[in-house]
């Protein structure tokens, strides 16, 4: 069998390598080529790194990179095209692997085109599903909601559960909380570090002074990122003695701390999975605001709250996001009765997420639709 996946994304890259894990042993023999991250590269060489340099988010920022993905795009879809696949596996990154998707069925009408990770449609840009049902032979979907949505629409589907579930179930640590620690979380990217960072160290700065009892901590994903982070605690005079700043300790952080402050993405729901009770934070360019505002059909963006149709976690998006309303939160969230709470809301929305092997049953199912 010859199989080629794309992922842009770290967190791509770690359901990808799980899902490749499975279906390398299902299927002895399988070549895989393709895009994704150092975890499917390690496991097939053949499979190009790309996602630190494919990780943008935000329309403003993609069109400032057009120029490379169209070269990247181009180039890869020739190579499918000459290696006629069996099959073309999808992870998440809609912007490019729809389009892809569609140029494959075009040129490749024999290939079995499946999505791993569903693109959220259903909060914006639903006039997306048509394609899908003309272009996919099976949808994946991670949350349990996604299926029959799919399904009505004439696309095969299947509630595969969440890869999130068995990762952190396989490394989380109870009985770790700190009462004090304060763990914050600005996101993996330099952008994202520059818009949200300001406001956590203005919050330090202030909850040092009515709180000198708490601690603050973070966790870069690289050594880069945490000497950006480093600069910028320089800059604005706060004290190391308050303020930690470690590299690769992020998922350990979320078992530590008592409250977290999350940037909305996937943290947000590993947070919840690691038992933390947090607020959702998140701010971007103005026009990339705005045409968001214009795009998105749901009321909440924090995968908690969609889950329990309901404002279970705080949003702080924005407007909202100010050191006043965060250093808010963080205090109510101290008080144990309304910790408690969110908890118990929290673990009723993600137990929805499935009970694990999320990558086993999506190997599966790829096995099962080659089989056909």
């Amino acid at each position: 069998m010859n199989l080629y996946i794309i992922a842009g994304e770290k967190s791509g890259d770690i359901h990808g390598a799980l899902l490749l894990k499975n279906l390398l042993r299902l299927m002895p023999g399988l070549k895989v080529r393709g895009l994704g991250g150092g975890g499917m590269h390690a496991l097939c060489p053949e499979v190009e790194d790309w996602a630190d340099e494919a990780a943008v988010i935000g329309f403003v920022e993609v069109a400032k990179k057009y120029g490379w993905f169209r070269k990247r795009f181009l180039a890869l879809l020739e190579q499918i095209r000459r290696d006629q696949p069996d099959c073309l596996v999808l992870i998440d990154y809609p912007g490019f692997n729809l389009r892809m998707a569609e140029k494959v069925r075009k040129y490749c009408p024999h290939t079995k085109i499946v999505y791993f990770i569903s693109p959220q449609v259903w909060a914006w840009h639903r006039g997306r599903i048509p394609k899908m049902v003309r272009t996919l032979d099976l949808m994946m979907c991670i949350f349990p909601f996604e299926a029959p949505l799919f399904r009505e629409a004439g696309l095969k589907s299947e509630f595969v559960g969440h890869p999130l579930v068995d990762e952190i179930a396989a490394i989380r640590k109870e009985s770790v909380r700190e009462p004090s620690l304060v763990g914050l979380f600005p996101g993996s990217r330099n952008r994202e570090i520059d818009r949200h960072f300001p406001v956590f160290a203005e919050v330090i700065r202030r909850l040092s002074r009515t709180r000198p009892d708490l601690k603050f901590e973070t966790a870069a994903s690289n050594e880069a990122l945490a000497e950006r982070m480093r600069g910028m605690a320089r800059k604005a005079g706060m004290s190391p003695d308050i303020f930690n700043i470690t590299v690769g300790r992020y998922h350990e952080l979320m078992d530590r701390a008592a409250v977290g402050v999350v940037a909305s993405g996937t943290a947000t729901m590993e947070a919840a999975l690691h038992r933390l009770p947090y607020m959702l934070v998140y701010k971007v360019p103005l026009l990339t605001y705005w045409m968001a505002r214009m795009l998105i059909k749901i009321r909440f963006i924090g995968m908690v709250n969609i889950l329990a149709e309901k404002p279970v976690v705080k949003e702080l998006v924005q407007f909202d996001f100010t050191p006043d309303k965060v250093i808010e939160e963080i205090e109510r969230l101290l008080v144990p009765e309304n910790r408690d709470a969110l908890l118990a809301e929290m673990k009723r929305a993600s137990d929805r997420l499935g009970q694990g092997g999320a990558a086993e049953h999506a190997a599966q199912a790829v096995c099962r639709l080659l089989s056909e």
